[in-house]
């Protein structure tokens, strides 16, 4: 669990981890240098906890990434479990988790859904995957083995709902903060590269929203799913997507998964990797001229990589008019 002047909704999120029915073997805190009661409230928990829980207090104040990247360098279980400061655990989270974790030795990260709760934990109305548009299609991807298709932009898997094997610590670390995604997108992305990702499709946590959180889950539309059929290509001609950051995000991962090679077997996921670097740079220097692009989007559609690594005949049309 990473803190910082969290008094206010801290002692919630702790009494949930101590009425899991599965009981953490320990409960590592990072405090980012909080000014107000929250280390006297970890303090005061470990005292009445029946595990061992450590606080660990920055000397100077890191930002988010960077706090849970010291926690999980200090954490000692076989499976890390990320934690907010302001959540509310439903019981039987840890359970669930392990549960999957020891039917699949394959699995590297579990993560599961969320309930989108207001300040006074209201539910309100939708679910953290309805709120990024995990839908169907997208899960789908992910039980076929095509999870890095759906994890490199980076937004499906919240570091609240995350699990992990502690194995992949030398994979993840140290994360970096140069990137357009935080620390819960590079775990998920760097894992999902080497071993297999599992999902409970079951709201496990309270996710709460409230005005000092540093990111949140905001409703898309109505039906919290995302836009289909001509609208759709209207609304993928509007949107501005920046190469560059998914660019910098899968240059970073290829050349972390190159580095750890040896140790995990990263060669598919550099092979994908690669085909999507390719296609992405291709489509930030698209050609001027009318026959040229024509040719380019036709060489790109036959190849599949408009619907392996982009939003298929959506992006096709963007390149084409835009």
């Amino acid at each position: 669990m990473c803190t910082y002047n969290g008094e206010r909704y801290l002692r919630d999120q702790l009494a949930s981890i101590a009425a899991q029915t599965r009981p953490p073997d320990e409960l590592v805190v990072c405090d980012d240098r909080s000014t107000d009661a929250t280390c006297e409230i970890v303090t005061g928990f470990s005292a009445s906890a029946s595990f061992p829980v450590r606080l660990h207090v920055n000397e100077r104040n890191v930002g988010s990434t960077k706090n849970f990247e010291r926690a999980i360098r200090l954490c000692e279980g076989d499976v890390i479990a990320l934690s907010d400061q302001d959540d509310v655990w439903l019981p039987e989270k840890l359970r669930r988790i392990e549960g999957c974790l020891l039917r699949n030795a394959k699995v590297g990260l579990v993560f599961t859904d969320a309930e989108v709760v207001d300040e006074d934990l209201q539910p309100l109305g939708y679910s953290l995957w309805e709120s990024i548009g995990f839908d169907n299609s997208q899960r789908r991807l992910v039980r076929t083995g095509r999870v890095l298709d759906v994890l490199l932009p980076g937004s499906t898997v919240a570091g609240a709902t995350m699990a992990f094997r502690s194995g992949f610590k030398n994979l993840v670390l140290e994360i970096p903060t140069n990137l357009a995604l935080i620390h819960d997108g590079w775990i998920a992305l760097m894992i999902a590269s080497v071993a297999d990702v599992s999902f409970i499709e079951e709201p496990l946590i309270k996710y709460r929203q409230h005005a000092r959180q540093q990111i949140g889950a905001r409703q898309t539309d109505e039906a919290g799913v995302g836009v289909a059929g001509l609208d759709g290509i209207k609304e993928a001609m509007r949107r501005t997507t920046s190469y560059q950051e998914m660019i910098e995000i899968a240059t970073q991962a290829h050349h972390r998964l190159t580095e750890q090679r040896d140790i995990y077997k990263s060669d598919d996921a550099l092979s994908r990797l690669e085909d999507r670097l390719e296609h992405l740079r291709a489509r930030s220097y698209l050609p001027e001229g009318k026959l040229s692009r024509v040719r380019f989007v036709i060489g790109e559609l036959l190849s599949r990589r408009y619907h392996l690594y982009s939003n298929g005949f959506r992006s096709a049309v963007k390149d084409l008019f835009a």
